[in-house]
């Protein structure tokens, strides 16, 4: 997120992107100077091990698939979900699949029952 950020910054950004996001980038700024420090010690707490996996599952969730764009509204909920901590309980290789089930199930809910959109 960080490495590679426009001329424009966060005024590319929906105002619902910018409300949810708003400390992502500091956390994932943090998250990797902890891993880069991290690798030179195996005697890690376990409030640097929990941030080092919050880290992993935020950098996972902001990955996408080449030519595949997200729709605002999946961002939007995914990184809601990320950064008030309801990932916490999957895998770094469950976020892929998890978000692709969630988005899933949301779009058919909404098929179903437009008028509660």
């Amino acid at each position: 997120m960080g490495l590679s950020v426009s001329r424009v910054g966060s005024s590319a950004q929906s105002k619902a992107i910018k409300s949810i996001a708003g400390s992502l980038k500091l956390d994932l700024a943090q998250y990797r100077e902890m891993a880069s420090f991290s690798q030179f010690s195996s005697d890690l707490d376990e409030k640097h091990v929990h941030f080092l996996s919050r880290g992993d599952l935020l950098s996972e969730l902001l990955k996408q698939p080449q030519y595949t764009p997200v729709p605002l509204g999946d961002q939007v909920i995914s990184l809601y979900a990320g950064v008030h901590n309801f990932l916490s309980t999957l895998q770094t290789s469950e976020v892929g699949p998890f978000e692709t089930f969630f988005e899933r199930a949301l779009s058919e809910k909404t098929q179903r029952h437009p008028s509660r959109n």
